[in-house]
């Protein structure tokens, strides 16, 4: 599998979970559409779940295989110094249809979850498992149209003025003022399903019919409560998750916008497309929204419960006019938009593996060695110390993923 080329075509993997799109992803990989099918996430990387694929010569290799052989040399001294593997996951997403309620883990509380559930024979498959890996999750996103997510607690301010203002939250705002966030969440999440039935039947019964017929934006909490409610295929029990659409920020991302996650702020993604990057992990922590595992007191041990403001990021134009950095305080990766038209080269030098992606045009990719005609779908990856550049005849957009 050695091979002395620095630069080599990548092939990820789909992921199909119930709330992808369609159409989206597809496309953008020229890919056959197969009926019924839903298609959530496109990941490149080398995590053990599903490792991109590389050619080498005549024969695909998965990359964690190809890293771990002479990885010294692939991933750079700094980066196998501090991480021994490539330490962060690359993915396009098409959300269609609501994530579930999550949070992720801090590095130490995934090394002993991980190790706690090895030790109970917990198989890593199984669908009660919290745990998949010993590693955080810290994420960032780049929207690629519209989207819409769930982003940490309001305000307290504006917290409190939920609690007062929707008639069926008005018994919580005597929690909230004696126990804080931790106390109002813990409320709501640990009660039984009889009590979320009779709390929340009433809210639905009012929001559902103007829902039905277009009435609501999607910047009210009420939106989206009622699409979780059509979503829902128990049409017996209502969704604890529906709580936390009133309780979250509504952040809408435009195009070209980036938001950063750490481990313990609540989140989910509601709708759109996006660029995600982050630690190399598959660890999410679920209350809501979800026919997957939920665990509730695993869950509440993780949340930050403390008022989130989002910031929303621009990202840093480089001196080059070319790229643009969405920096965030993971060690773990650093995510970068190419903007590149005719008769501009972009000129990358690589300190550790670095993995870009084509969303718009086609460029060509040239090394050392090697010389490469990439296209909209299509990615390549730079191992460590590779120097290279990027042009193209028309305009394209790239992504590129490594570690800062």
């Amino acid at each position: 599998m050695e091979t002395s080329e620095k630069l080599l075509p990548i092939k990820g993997q789909v992921q199909n979970y119930a709330w992808g799109g369609s159409n989206f992803i597809p496309e953008l990989l020229n890919i056959e559409k197969k009926g019924g099918k839903k298609y959530a996430e496109y990941w490149l990387g080398a995590h053990n779940n599903a490792p991109s694929s590389i050619s080498v010569g005549e024969t695909p290799v998965f990359l964690n295989d190809f890293l771990a052989e002479n990885s010294l040399l692939k991933l750079g001294p700094k980066v196998q110094e501090k991480f021994g593997r490539l330490p962060f996951l690359f993915k396009v997403l098409d959300v269609s249809d609501m994530l579930s309620i999550q949070v992720h883990p801090s590095k130490e509380s995934a090394e002993k979850g991980f190790q706690r559930e090895n030790e109970l024979n917990i198989p890593l498959t199984a669908s009660n498992r919290n745990y998949k890996d010993d590693n955080h999750k810290p994420e960032i996103m780049v929207a690629l149209s519209e989207f819409w997510l769930l982003h940490g607690f309001l305000e307290r301010s504006k917290l409190k003025q939920v609690l007062q203002s929707i008639p069926e939250f008005n018994y919580l705002e005597t929690v909230f003022d004696k126990e804080g966030y931790k106390g109002l969440y813990k409320e709501v999440m640990l009660q039984d399903q009889e009590k979320t039935n009779a709390v929340l039947q009433p809210l639905v019964d009012r929001i559902l019919p103007l829902y039905e017929k277009g009435e609501i934006e999607k910047s009210n909490p009420d939106y989206w409560a009622a699409k979780a409610v059509v979503s829902n295929p128990d049409i017996k029990n209502l969704d604890k998750g529906i709580f936390s659409i009133y309780f979250f920020n509504i952040v809408k991302a435009n195009k070209g916008e980036a938001v950063f996650q750490d481990a313990g702020i609540p989140h989910a993604y509601l709708e759109g497309q996006n660029m995600e990057l982050m630690a190399n992990s598959d660890n999410v922590l679920r209350g809501g929204l979800t026919p997957k595992h939920i665990d509730e007191d695993e869950l509440l041990k993780h949340v930050v419960f403390e008022e989130t403001i989002p910031n929303i990021l621009q990202g840093d134009i480089q001196l080059d006019g070319i790229e643009k950095i969405y920096k965030s305080p993971a060690p773990d990766f650093e995510l970068s938009q190419l903007r590149i038209c005719d008769g501009q080269t972009y000129t990358g030098n690589s300190s550790t593996v670095e993995i870009l992606i084509v969303l718009d045009g086609t460029v060509t990719f040239k090394g050392d060695d090697s010389e490469y005609t990439v296209t909209r779908g299509e990615s390549i990856m730079v191992v460590a110390n590779s120097t290279y550049t990027v042009t193209t005849s028309e305009t394209a957009v790239l992504y590129k993923a490594t570690a800062p």
